[in-house]
């Protein structure tokens, strides 16, 4: 059992689980019911699983060379071999979970693990490190549309603010690793432009994806909408604040990130306007 946990702490589970909380929610919104949601939720569970796995057996040596003892594979609670062959698992049955919901959905879903798995190596450490979220979240709630039957085109406006909020979420996700990253020779975006770069591109690029859910849909905003951005304004700065004043790893920023989309999904959902 304690071997099991320490896997699935590998696969980072705290980013990987709110994506497919988040993605499964919009695809409630979206119509889907029943075996199309739930493969939906296991399509996207497997793609987060496949690239949290690849990134830690990519990064076990430079996690074992900064000391990363809250990495499982660092501390020697779990072997590289097994997480690197579990994301390897993960990453091949990402088409197999898919394919009920059409070849359009399969591809879109898949085409966003294959560019999310060229972050884990080798965009992670290049100016271009957060042009993989960008695409990568962009195509995810194109997968949710593609996935109903009949397949309907995908609303821009919901591409687009999957893609603002993907970029978002890189700022924020690798805030805490920066000091360890830079020690250990990534130079990323982030790392190039520094924390406060980071913290502001994340705050920047999150009110971008919302103010998009507020006014890409047809119509006046929605008051589900305006509660989002509402939410958004609060949130951001307290958690830019407190990454401010952390004295240990901040990750304050981050999670304001995750639950900034949770709301903005939900209220995209409530709101009966996804697609």
């Amino acid at each position: 059992m304690s071997r099991a946990l320490a896997l699935l702490r590998s696969a980072h589970p705290e980013p990987g689980g709110a994506v497919t909380v988040a993605i499964t929610l919009l695809a409630a919104g979206a119509g889907h019911r029943g075996w199309r949601l739930a493969a939906v939720a296991a399509t996207v569970a497997a793609t987060q699983l496949a690239v949290g796995w690849v990134n830690d057996w990519l990064d076990a040596e430079r996690d074992r060379a900064s000391g990363r003892l809250d990495k499982p594979v660092a501390s020697g609670a779990v072997t590289a071999r097994a997480v690197g062959l579990s994301g390897l698992l993960a990453a091949l049955a990402v088409p197999l979970l898919a394919l009920p919901l059409g070849l359009e959905a399969t591809l879109a879903i898949s085409v966003a693990m294959v560019v999310a798995l060229l972050y884990d190596w080798p965009l992670k450490n290049t100016a271009f490190s957060v042009l993989p979220y960008l695409i990568s979240f962009g195509l995810l709630p194109a997968f949710v549309v593609l996935a109903l039957p009949g397949s309907p085109a995908p609303p821009v406006w919901l591409v687009a603010a999957g893609a603002l909020l993907g970029g978002g979420a890189h700022f924020a996700n690798v805030l805490p690793d920066l000091a360890d990253d830079a020690a250990t020779g990534i130079h990323g975006l982030p790392h190039r432009i520094g924390a406060r770069g980071s913290q502001l591109a994340a705050a920047v690029l999150l009110l971008g994806a919302t103010l998009t859910l507020v006014l890409g849909p047809p119509g006046p905003p929605s008051w589900s909408g305006l509660a989002a951005g509402a939410a958004a304004v609060v949130v951001l700065p307290w958690g830019w604040y407190a990454a401010r004043r952390a004295e240990g790893r901040p990750v304050a920023l981050f999670r304001a990130v995750v639950v900034v989309a949770l709301i903005d999904v939900l209220l995209l959902v409530l709101s009966g306007r996804v697609t």
